[in-house]
């Protein structure tokens, strides 16, 4: 399993950024968290396989419905991350 760290810049608080992205990661089977952050941005931490993760960054470049992503960044993710699942983290 693969962990990353991910920032999504642009249009991406308050058009159900977060709600999509959980969705999608459940879909996925991909375990971690997503929040907005104080700047506007949106951070998402995952941990999948390979494929699972470049699917989830894949539709992160896009997000939902009124959503404009202007970049996504992501790392990996050097923490040591035990997730049950996939969360929004509040």
């Amino acid at each position: 399993m693969e962990q990353i760290r991910a920032v999504v810049y642009g249009v991406v608080q308050g058009v159900g950024f977060r709600y999509h992205t959980c969705q999608m990661a459940q879909q996925l089977g991909v375990a971690g968290f997503v929040r907005n952050q104080p700047n506007g941005t949106v951070e998402i931490v995952a941990v999948g396989t390979r494929e699972q993760l470049k699917a989830l960054l894949q539709w992160a470049n896009q997000g939902p419905a009124g959503a404009r992503v202007t970049q996504v960044e992501a790392e990996p993710y050097g923490g040591s991350a035990q997730f049950d699942g996939f969360t929004i983290d509040r």
